[in-house]
């Protein structure tokens, strides 16, 4: 006979094998409630990346407006695809999604340099040879004058570079540079001729952000001199102003356009933007532009004003990104690109006609231009290369470039990772 204590021992064993069993039923019901969420996640990650990969394969015009596509024929893989030209570089914006579950990423895209066609120097073809003096140092391929290049002395300075001038091959240069990219110069066109937007000529905000997935935030600064100051403007934005915009140091830019007919950077600022001007674009002592940056001069219309427009970068200013002019028609005052005392340019300078220099001016990349020019307080010398360092293989590997400049490849890539969710 069993005493009555073994009836409460039974009962205990019960509620404790119960409780470990509905643990065990309650455990199974969360690892699968876990594992259908990461094989969800799992197929929006895939699903994203084929997007991704689709855009990066891809010139379609129709995904300038967005579009949605069904993978593999299945509306639970569904993507909408956006790419939108951003100055001389695209954004692109991919969302995987299923249900209420959604995956975004937004990048900015640009190419793969061309290796068949980069070169340290580009220099075109009028007869005349190139001379080096100084500290001068080219180093990768170059596409020179018949006439060939040779040492000099001027100005009280003998040439101490490399004995074989050039540290790398040799090539004949044509007539012409080779030329910018039609489609993007004419797309920055209709941007200029173009602005939208209301005018408000008293514009200003402490800070502002705008995503790249929202409608593009206009400031149409109008036809007055405008000052940027103690700002902080970030992501889809673009300004423009008819007159003169003077960007001060306390003002900070990352990823925005600015199209203007004459842009000042005040010495000391740093940031990361495209700057667009049809005259000038003025860049102070000790500033630095984080790359992707870039500076173009366009003029579509042959200058009606006493001086040629140019790009003025000063002493021991600092650009990553891309130095470019364009100019429709031939002008009797071309367009000039000038760099200070001591200048530092990582990446591709494009001069359509004339690149000024002075001393230990130094650029890890490439320089093509019409015409090299020197000056001192007393002399200008024409294509002569004065304490210039260009240095081709010292830029990174990682670097992109846009289709506007002819060196440009046909495989676009990621150059930035600017929003995910």
């Amino acid at each position: 006979m069993l005493k009555g204590s073994a009836l409460y021992i039974v009962i205990i064993i019960s509620l404790v094998i119960a409780l470990i069993c509905s643990t065990l039923v309650l455990a199974a019901y969360f690892f699968r409630g876990q594992y259908l969420v990461k094989s969800r996640f799992d197929r929006l990650q895939d699903n994203l990346s084929s997007g991704i990969h689709i855009l990066l394969r891809t010139n379609d015009p129709a995904y300038l407006q967005g579009k949605t596509l069904n993978l593999f024929n299945n509306v639970d893989d569904s993507v909408r695809i956006k790419n939108t030209p951003w100055g001389i570089y695209d954004i692109g914006v991919v969302e995987a999604f299923k249900q209420k579950d959604t995956l975004i990423k937004v990048f900015s895209t640009a190419f793969a340099i061309d290796s068949s066609k980069w070169a340290a120097i580009y220099l075109i073809d009028e007869d005349r040879s190139v001379s080096v003096s100084g500290k001068t140092a080219i180093r990768g391929n170059a596409y020179l004058p018949k006439a060939g290049v040779k040492a000099a002395y001027v100005d009280n300075k003998a040439y101490e570079g490399d004995k074989r001038l050039v540290v790398g091959n040799i090539h004949d240069s044509q007539r012409s540079l080779p030329p910018l990219n039609d489609i993007r110069l004419n797309g920055l066109a209709k941007q200029f001729n173009n602005p939208g937007g209301t005018v408000n000529k008293n514009w200003h905000v402490d800070t502002l952000a705008n995503s790249f997935r929202s409608p593009v935030n206009i400031v149409n600064l109008g036809n007055g001199p405008n000052t940027l100051k103690n700002t902080k403007l970030s992501g889809n934005i673009i300004l423009y102003a008819d007159t003169l915009l003077t960007i001060d140091s306390t003002a900070t830019l990352n990823n925005v356009l600015v199209f203007a007919k004459a842009i000042v950077i005040k010495s000391g600022f740093h940031g990361s933007c495209q700057l667009f001007a049809s005259d000038s674009i003025s860049i102070d002592k000790n500033c630095l532009l984080e790359y992707p940056s870039c500076l173009g001069l366009l003029r579509y219309k042959s200058p009606t004003i006493g001086f040629p427009p140019q790009i003025v970068i000063g002493q021991n200013a600092q650009i990553s990104g891309v130095i470019f002019t364009y100019e429709k028609e031939a002008s009797a005052l071309p367009a000039t690109i000038s760099l200070g005392k001591g200048a530092r340019v990582n990446g591709q300078i494009y001069a359509q006609h004339i690149l000024s220099t002075k001393d230990s001016v130094a650029v890890k990349g490439s320089v093509f231009t019409t015409r090299f020019m020197y000056q001192t307080t007393f002399s200008r010398y024409e294509n002569y290369l004065i304490n210039l360092k260009i240095d081709a293989p010292a830029l990174s590997a990682y670097y992109l470039t846009s289709d506007l400049i002819p060196v440009a490849s046909s495989e676009k890539k990621i150059l930035q990772w600017l929003e995910v969710k």
